[in-house]
């Protein structure tokens, strides 16, 4: 049996890493009415869009528009992605609590993902990260590929804990670990773990499981033994990497609320309006969703 916490947290990223990779647009009044209804459902964090340029994710062209519509729930923290000072401009005027900025451990991967090598994406980030630090906002740092590359392979713990060390030292507060192509096995999560947590809270260590190979479950039951308390999960299991081909989307957060308060760890969040919101993007997309236990629900597993 494992010691398992009392309570985990998970941050609800549907709307910007599930719908990111989506190519039918859901309109802006569908995306504020999902986002309500997950604001609705007991999770304590959304992230709701990505500050990108629009050319780059136009699924999320109207992020702006969208924060400014969203009807507000004060025991949740609403945070997006940010790119760059364009980006965290336009992400506090339309109201952010949190922002997110990301890089990859991983060279090639960043390069394709931000058109900037490593060493050219750490001044930008560190512009972002205080200047949003100045505006009162907590900070996440992404980090992608923390385990594999689709170009690179095996990305070694060390390669991981130098872009760490960074972001830790331009003063982000959060640190969320992405096995972006979905291809970790528990052995990989505990050699990182092992490297990370001598060196980093394991308090503000979130980690960002895809499910492309069927590990995410384990991967985060091995996580939870190391006292890991933090996940990013995806309502339904929507999304995947468009710069990492081949990808799955996140773990679902259906799946990993049934494996959750199956061991009895509490967090908060009601199972059926999390069932009713996938239900509802599910049908605006017009696909199933991957989800196991949202399957099951629904009688077609």
């Amino acid at each position: 049996m494992g010691n398992w916490p009392g309570f985990v947290q998970l941050k609800e990223v549907g709307p910007r890493d599930g719908l990111q990779n989506e190519k039918a647009f859901i309109s802006t009044d569908d995306k504020v009415a999902w986002i309500d209804m997950l604001s609705n459902s007991g999770v304590q964090e959304i992230e709701y869009s990505s500050f990108v340029n629009p050319k780059w994710i136009p699924a999320l062209k109207d992020a702006k528009e969208v924060g400014k519509r969203i009807t507000r729930n004060p025991a949740v923290r609403y945070s997006a992605l940010v790119p760059n000072m364009k980006g965290l401009e336009n992400a506090l005027e339309a109201g952010i609590d949190g922002a997110s900025v990301f890089m990859s451990a991983s060279e090639t991967h960043n390069l394709k993902n931000i058109n900037k090598s490593i060493s050219g994406t750490y001044p930008v980030l560190k512009e972002v990260i205080e200047a949003a630090k100045q505006e009162g906002k907590r900070v996440t740092g992404y980090v992608s590929t923390v385990f594999d590359c689709p170009y690179e392979g095996r990305i070694a713990p060390d390669q991981v804990m130098r872009v760490l060390n960074q972001l830790i030292a331009y003063g982000v507060d959060d640190i969320s670990l992405g096995d972006t192509i979905g291809s970790a096995v528990p052995s990989q999560v505990e050699m990182l773990l092992d490297a990370i947590i001598t060196r980093f809270p394991k308090e503000k260590i979130i980690m960002h499981f895809h499910d492309t190979r069927g590990m995410a479950i384990a991967n985060i039951m091995t996580s939870l033994n190391y006292g890991i308390t933090r996940f990013d999960t995806s309502i339904g299991g929507l999304g995947g990497c468009p710069y990492a081909p081949g990808a799955a989307g996140n773990v679902a957060t259906n799946d990993v609320l049934y494996l959750l308060h199956g061991l009895g760890i509490k967090t908060g969040i009601q199972d059926k309006k999390i069932q009713d919101a996938s239900i509802f993007i599910q049908n605006k997309l017009g696909k199933k969703l991957p989800s196991r236990s949202l399957a099951y629900v629904e009688g077609t597993a």
